[in-house]
């Protein structure tokens, strides 16, 4: 018991002293959970055995010399799989290590990954039916007919991750959603999906997301420059999601944040930063339908003192507050933030020129304050607080 609470190089050093401390070292309680973390240079014939005796079944391959079916013969109850950044990884060696069905695994990272095609995901779709997590960010190889054989294969994937897949479009995320239910079911169990700079999306596929995924709860869509305020519409009535992230989504306005506050969302978390459409009038409508926010960021929005002033009186749950680099707030918008804000655990406050040690003080009194990022923010050697 007292072993279970030790990080895991000492594991192996308590292994060491005897035999009874060996043997003890070894029941699996002691390794519940603990993610081995491996390079596969040479042979070894002993390392999976251990592995499988301790009930370690999540492992991170760190460097692939040898072939990945090593891993999976080695590891038959395997769980989880972090391949992340092999880029030696090709969908042929992938391929021969997927060659049955394998109901333990759960979790299986590919990103960084680059050689990977849609081959590769015929393979996952055909034999890994249990899949609950896939991270598939930075695949630049991935198409649509990717995303068509995830839809019909893995219908009970919780959370999706599609940075930077270049190639995805519309057509896509609608098979995902079970929009081409002639070919395929859909993933419509997802609870999590990053679309972050997924270039070719449109609001189209908003619309598919909010007819097929009713179980989201996590949506990320930063960087996605193709959505638009009239999008917002499609997620406005999705009642289970908590999450939505917009970060730089250039062509989302004050209107769009309007369209959001006036469905029936329940939103915990929203970043808006780096929109630089959003403005004072955003936080009014944040206020009005959307005040039940927990986290909400604006680093580098069009915001004042006024918009602040008109906010601030409704979000009695808001912890996180980042409005990092609007230069336009000052102390004023901070003793408004100080007076109201009362529940804040978080705020940043990087780059915003215009307050001083006075706005500081201020915020410093909140009673539950535990982080404060003040970054670039300017002070006179006189002003600074000791």
């Amino acid at each position: 018991m007292i072993f279970s609470y030790l990080e895991v190089r000492d594991k192996g050093r308590v292994a060491q002293v005897c035999a009874a401390w060996r043997d003890a070292s070894y029941h699996k309680s002691v390794w519940r959970g603990v993610e081995a973390k491996l390079h596969l240079r040479r042979a070894n014939p002993s390392l999976f055995p251990s592995l499988h005796t301790r009930g370690i079944r999540k492992v991170q391959i760190l460097s692939l010399r040898r072939s990945l079916s090593y891993v999976i013969q080695g590891l038959p109850n395997i769980e989880s799989l972090n391949l992340c950044g092999c880029f030696n990884l090709t969908d042929n060696g992938l391929g021969h290590a997927f060659v049955q069905d394998i109901p333990s695994l759960r979790v299986l990272n590919l990103s960084l990954c680059k050689p990977i095609t849609d081959s590769s995901l015929g393979r996952i779709a055909q034999y890994l039916k249990n899949l609950e997590v896939l991270e598939l960010g930075g695949l630049s190889n991935i198409t649509n007919t990717g995303l068509l054989l995830i839809a019909w294969g893995l219908h009970k994937l919780k959370s999706l991750n599609l940075r930077s897949c270049r190639h995805v479009s519309d057509v896509g995320i609608g098979h995902l959603a079970g929009m081409t239910r002639s070919a395929a079911e859909g993933c419509l169990s997802l609870e999590q999906m990053t679309l972050q700079d997924c270039q070719k999306l449109t609001d189209l596929s908003l619309k598919h997301v909010s007819k097929g995924l009713a179980k989201l709860k996590v949506l990320n869509l930063s960087f996605c420059g193709g959505i638009s305020d009239a999008g917002m519409i499609h997620l406005s009535n999705m009642t289970h999601l908590l999450s939505l992230n917009l970060r730089s989504c250039d062509n989302i306005s004050d209107m769009g944040i309007m369209h959001l506050a006036m469905g029936s969302l329940q939103l915990s978390g929203l970043d808006v930063s780096f929109c630089d459409k959003i403005g004072d009038q955003s936080l009014a409508y944040i206020a009005q339908g959307l005040y039940q926010l927990k986290s909400l960021s604006l680093c580098s929005c069009h915001i004042s003192d006024d918009g602040i002033n008109r906010m601030v009186r409704q979000m009695h749950e808001l912890k996180t507050l980042n409005i990092g680099q609007c230069v336009r707030i000052t102390d004023k918008g901070l003793e408004l933030i100080a007076d109201h804000l009362t529940q804040l655990t978080g705020i940043d406050l990087y780059g915003c020129t215009k307050i001083t040690k006075r706005g500081l003080e201020r915020i410093t009194q909140l009673p539950c304050l535990k982080v404060l990022n003040l970054g670039l923010w300017q002070m006179t050697e006189s002003e600074k607080v000791r």
